[in-house]
């Protein structure tokens, strides 16, 4: 008799569905976007200055033949996409979140890859402040990975917030960045033609393939992507 074999459930499939459950419960909506993007929404509106190394071909992938187009880098261009779109159609404020690849042309190692998946978002409202980000953020990584998850808010320099704030997570008894957060800096609001004397927002980007080591103790980023089924035990 064949042995039946059923399919399961990629580990980050699972967790991503949390993710959204847990910031739908916050009162954000579920934002997508494209992985070939703009270089007007990957660096223009976020503030990154034209010189700025990030732009650069060993960081960034850059379509071939394909003017001003990249590979997101960070799915804050989603984030930046649906404000702009909230601020036509009248929908302030408005909260977001968004789940999906990102491409950095790097090194890898246990904790980096060249494609990851990486969990952004954003929300804009009068009289927001980084205590209501730290509120946020506290709250969903407690909901992913436990009441009783160390975090730490760091400072920290980005050119799309100020000011900005990295946060980190214990794992291994060892402090693990999980990415940049940050209240949206001026510039960025007008970006996306908000008047930031009338409106404020935090935003996020955070590594999800990181969140997903923590919850279940995977000890390379890289085996998320090397097609090993014996993934799915975790």
């Amino acid at each position: 008799m064949e042995e039946k074999i059923t399919g399961k459930r990629h580990p980050l499939s699972i967790l991503a569905d949390e993710a959204y459950q847990t910031f739908s419960e916050m009162g954000f909506e579920i934002a997508l976007g494209p992985e070939i993007e703009t270089e007007w929404y990957n660096f223009d509106v976020l503030n990154v200055p034209k010189d700025h190394p990030a732009r650069d071909m060993q960081d960034t992938f850059w379509i071939k033949n394909q003017k001003d187009k990249v590979l997101r880098k960070f799915c804050t261009s989603v984030s930046a996409r649906e404000i702009k779109k909230a601020v036509k159609e009248n929908r302030l404020p408005c909260a977001f979140v968004s789940i999906g690849k990102v491409f950095r042309n790097e090194a890898t190692d246990a904790t980096h890859e060249m494609q990851f998946h990486q969990i952004d978002g954003v929300m804009i409202g009068e009289n927001i402040s980084a205590t209501n980000m730290k509120a946020v953020l506290s709250n969903f990584y407690k909901k992913m990975l436990g009441e009783k998850t160390y975090i730490e808010f760091r400072p920290s320099f980005f050119p799309f917030t100020e000011p900005s704030f990295e946060v980190f997570v214990k794992f291994n008894n060892k402090w693990l960045e999980m990415g940049g957060s940050g209240m949206l800096h001026p510039n960025v609001l007008r970006s996306v033609g908000i008047d930031p004397e009338k409106y404020q927002g935090f935003a996020w980007g955070h590594g999800f393939d990181r969140i997903a080591m923590v919850k279940w103790g995977i000890p390379d980023v890289r085996l998320f992507y090397q097609g090993d089924l014996r993934l799915n035990q975790f």
